[in-house]
């Protein structure tokens, strides 16, 4: 059964592998790439901003908690 699931696996990566890239190439010519790394680097940086306010709020509480 190990074996199996194996071989499967490995056919499967292989298959990944074997396809092409067009799509990013497209958007890397088009430069449309650009606008999707700039829009993952505006939502990582809000998700930072607001991780970080939470853990003020989080250590202001626990501040308080020890009072």
């Amino acid at each position: 059964m190990r074996i199996i699931i194996t071989i499967a696996l490995f056919l499967l990566s292989m298959i990944s592998m074997a396809q092409d890239l067009e799509m990013a190439e497209k958007m890397r010519s088009e430069g449309k790439i650009y606008v999707v790394v700039a829009v993952l680097t505006v939502i990582l940086i809000g998700l930072l901003i607001y991780l970080i306010n939470i853990d003020k709020k989080v250590g202001k509480l626990e501040k308080e908690l020890k009072k």
